[in-house]
């Protein structure tokens, strides 16, 4: 037997909670583009943005740790597919579609710059007159427009679930830009859970990555109450600290965000009546989300690490340095932009705004070649 794409979505009917959004009525592309005959439409966009080079290039840009710093920390890529698997295990217990949340999941940092948060503000500074930098426009430029795979339409041409799912991107660091996207409205289900299992994944692996990195120890966090619990779950006290311990620690936190989310979230659900997409979308509040005690306990953590990781005196360093070399990059193309790639220059000749031309293929570098971009045109004994 074989699966159809019509068996598929009929197995969405069935499965899925009347709150999730079935694929069958997902409400488009912008081009005309036929659906194929054996992927429901937000599994083709799930593949199609796994083809981009601007996915690929993930595996190179800086989550926290600067990619040659150690192959062992987080980079976007492995961040992004720790998202993914965290939002389909909500998906799937929540019945949203799973389909829909990984595309989002795997889409959401496509449009982040080199060099983490400290490059999306120097650009976002660098372009302040000129429409400024977000990544989540970034991203969305990116599927609509910069990837160039197709000859029938610009970008990928994907349906406006997954477009809406991009723009509606939300955690504490990432505030959305949803214009023409019904801004009044809330994220979807699916959307909602992408943006959470973003938080709660990078929570847990900046903990992971600053353990293993030696910026905190154990000892520094002994009065934080969530660590306190993750100990007592798994019956350390304080004894012998080794590599299992510190993955059990992040295992088991991992597992309590996501069990307390999913009990919150389905709480809200039943307290909202929610019976179909628009239900959800439509409340003044966003469903997913912690209770009130584990956003407290989150809180501490995440102040923790903002005072103790993002702000450990190795990663202000690296912010220094990323945000000198995107400026320098920025001003020497602005200057003499006949040292652009011969590609971006016709991109240029095509009328297309002259900064945004110039962020775009700034944004699109990895670390490792910005930094070698940089040294080509500032190190006089470098080849260019």
């Amino acid at each position: 037997m074989i699966f159809t794409r019509d068996i598929l979505e009929d197995l969405e009917d069935r499965n899925l909670a009347p709150y999730g959004i079935r694929s069958r009525n997902s409400r488009g592309r912008i081009y005309p583009d036929d659906e194929p005959g054996y992927r429901t439409s937000f599994q083709r966009d799930r593949d199609r943005i796994l083809h981009t080079t601007a996915f690929r290039r993930l595996e190179y840009k800086t989550q926290v740790f600067v990619n040659h710093e150690g192959d062992y920390y987080r980079t976007r890529l492995t961040h992004t597919l720790e998202v993914a698997q965290i939002g389909r295990t909500l998906a799937r217990s929540l019945g949203a579609n799973e389909d829909l949340v990984e595309t989002v999941c795997l889409a959401h940092d496509m449009g982040h710059p080199p060099f983490g948060h400290s490059g999306e503000d120097s650009l976002n500074r660098l372009m302040k007159e000129h429409g400024g930098f977000d990544h989540n426009r970034q991203t969305l430029r990116i599927v609509t427009a910069l990837e160039e795979r197709y000859s029938e339409f610009p970008g990928l041409n994907l349906t406006y679930e997954v477009r809406e799912g991009i723009v509606k991107h939300e955690t504490e660091y990432d505030i959305s830009d949803a214009q023409d996207y019904e801004p009044g409205k809330c994220g979807s289900l699916e959307a909602q859970i992408a943006n959470a299992a973003d938080e709660l994944a990078y929570t847990a692996h900046d903990l992971d990555d600053g353990l293993r990195s030696g910026l905190i120890t154990p000892q520094m966090l002994v009065e934080i109450e969530l660590w306190r619990d993750l100990r007592q779950s798994i019956g350390w006290e304080e004894g012998d600290y080794s590599e299992i311990i510190r993955h059990r620690i992040i295992r088991r936190m991992i597992g309590i965000f996501v069990s307390d989310q999913l009990h919150t979230t389905s709480q809200r659900l039943l307290d909202a009546n929610a019976q179909s997409p628009e239900d959800v979308q439509t409340l003044s509040y966003n469903v997913v989300g912690h209770s009130a005690e584990m956003a407290r306990k989150n809180r501490e953590m995440k102040d923790f690490l903002f005072a103790n990781v993002y702000r450990h005196f190795r990663v202000v360093r690296m912010a220094v340095k990323a945000d000198r070399i995107i400026t320098d990059l920025f001003n020497a193309f602005v200057t003499y932009p006949d040292q652009l790639p011969l590609n971006t220059q016709q991109r240029l000749k095509s009328n297309q705004d002259f900064y945004r031309v110039v962020c775009d293929y700034i944004a699109g570098m990895t670390d490792r070649y910005a930094l070698d971009e940089h040294e080509r045109l500032y190190a006089p004994n470098v080849r260019t």
